[in-house]
């Protein structure tokens, strides 16, 4: 690998012509990336529906969610060798219109196996969009135009997985689960058209072809999808007392054995893994892992907690999650303009701290909190997601030369996703753990003999014995429930500290990133 790259000068940056075409062909992308990041999560709080729709059964409906993201998580790495080979136009409108058809065949599937195999086609075609739009970033604006595209980027990065299970939940309520993929085909259909008319920043490159490094494809796939699969279904499978999981870890490590090794002897690898060698790129790519954890964790801890201790509706959870949203939208522009004038490093720090204090608020939580008392920690979350990641991409990638960019951001953005699949597998089964132990400490406390359980036992009693039930057996089932509801929101509020922890641990990871130096005129020119 080469020394660090933040500590040579950096290379003479020669920019396109910058004109209105490509404000447009880039929006176009940024709708393309938008919705491949927002399918990630918008089935999820519509499982079962689809469930009910496909007469599957509760442990197969989550292959729906599954596939899409084993197969999503293959092509982003992938898509740097592909947009080097086709150029970004041919490879960005192929995905953009392979999404577009894989989104209906999914609203026509009639049984679980045709929509597991099509949300795996629209996974890997979709994931070719996202890395493309940030190469496109940092290859086609001048430099003193990157501080307004960095926080554009940044922010649907964010907001899209964000807003995913809400508009997803209300698509279902108002129309069925079918719209969940119906709403991406005329957008679809508009991307792949912008893109296929407009792109013009690269030419194909088809002798790449002739060195396609099939082992080091077979080797990747492995290695993610097997290691994705682990990650996703290990928490609901206890892990490795599952046959299955045990074979995907031996699959995962077999893949990435020979992965690296084509990595490292392969004239053309299918990844170019070099970009580690610059000291920022692998530090962001430390912290942008970090950031998917807290970006999808919390996705998926509030709307659990809405729903389950609170027993919002999906208009109720949107309504209360919609706040980190306008908190994102809104600090956007702010994020972009502190970039121009600030380290870049401080504002990292100023976002992982806000992020803690958002997860400290939120470790308070009991089972009366509603949307005013969710306000601060989202409004926390909103405002420091932005100061995260705005400063974070533009330090791992703003930094690289040119010809490292595409596949440099597959393998950046791959870390993000990654980082959620991380975070969910380690929130699961962190709740389950101090779930158990909260239960188990419960049991002593709401026992024969303890003077406010036999009280409350009996209160309940008096209730359904009004209502004509079998009043014991009801009364004991409730207390019974009103335990386990007050285990889940302890065991939140222990995920929420350490959360805290993580993010104040990456303060010192910050550190290790070097300020970018400036670039020559000529570099940052029109």
């Amino acid at each position: 690998m080469p020394t660090d790259a933040v500590r040579q000068p950096l290379p003479t940056r020669s920019y396109p012509s910058f004109d209105a075409r490509k404000i447009f062909a880039f929006v176009a992308m940024i709708f393309g990336m938008f919705m491949a990041i927002l399918d990630i999560q918008i089935v999820s709080a519509s499982l079962s529906e689809i469930q009910a729709g496909l007469s599957a059964s509760a442990d197969e409906i989550s292959w729906v969610q599954t596939s899409y993201l084993v197969a999503e998580v293959i092509m982003i790495p992938l898509s740097g060798f592909l947009s080097r080979t086709f150029s970004t136009r041919y490879m960005f409108a192929a995905s953009a219109a392979g999404f577009t058809l894989m989104s209906f065949m999914c609203a026509t599937s009639s049984t679980l196996t045709e929509m597991i195999v099509w949300r795996a086609l629209q996974g890997f075609v979709g994931g070719g969009m996202i890395p493309a739009v940030f190469a496109a970033a940092f290859t086609i604006f001048p430099k003193n135009k990157q501080a307004v595209v960095t926080p554009i980027i940044g922010l649907v990065a964010t907001l899209a997985p964000t807003i995913g299970p809400t508009l997803g939940g209300l698509l279902t309520d108002t129309f069925s689960w079918h719209w969940l993929f119906l709403v991406n085909i005329i957008p679809g259909l508009l991307v792949t058209l912008a893109t296929w008319f407009l792109v013009d920043f690269d030419k194909p490159n088809l002798s790449l072809l002739s060195d396609f490094d099939w082992g080091g494809l077979i080797g990747m796939a492995a290695f993610l999808g097997a290691l994705e699969y682990m990650l996703e279904e290990g928490p609901s499978k206890s892990w490795f007392e599952s046959e299955l999981i045990v074979i995907a870890l031996l699959v995962s490590i077999l893949g990435a054995a020979l992965f690296f090794w084509r990595a490292f002897t392969a004239k053309s690898p299918i990844v170019d893994l070099t970009a580690f060698g610059d000291r920022n790129f692998w530090t962001g790519s430390i912290l942008s892992l970090t950031m998917g954890i807290g970006l999808y964790g919390l996705t998926y801890l509030y709307p659990v907690f809405l729903a389950r201790v609170r027993g919002y509706s999906a208009l109720q959870i949107g309504e209360t999650m919609f706040v980190s949203g306008i908190a994102m939208f809104l600090t956007a522009p702010i994020a972009g303009f502190l970039s121009t004038r600030l380290d870049l490093r401080i504002m990292i720090v100023i976002g992982f701290v806000g992020s803690a204090m958002g997860t400290l608020a939120a470790s308070l939580v009991t089972k009366d909190w509603g949307f005013w008392e969710l306000m601060l920690p989202q409004i926390l979350r909103g405002i420091s997601l932005m100061f995260c990641i705005v400063p974070i991409t533009s330090l791992a990638l703003g930094t690289l030369p040119p010809h490292q960019l595409k596949n440099a951001s597959g393998l950046f953005n791959l870390t993000r996703n990654f980082g959620g699949a991380v975070g969910l597998a380690l929130i699961n089964t962190m709740m389950n753990d101090r779930m158990d132990l909260h239960l188990a400490r419960l049991h002593e406390r709401v026992a024969w003999g303890r003077v406010a359980a036999e009280e409350t036992l009996a209160n309940l009693t008096r209730v359904y014995a009004a209502l004509g039930s079998d009043a014991t057996l009801a009364a004991t089932r409730r207390l019974s429930l009103l335990v386990r509801r007050e285990a889940l929101v302890m065991a939140m509020g222990d995920v929420f500290i350490i959360l805290s922890l993580l993010y104040l641990a990456l303060v010192s990871v910050t550190l290790l990133m070097r300020a970018p130096r400036p670039l020559t005129p000529e570099a940052g020119g029109h």
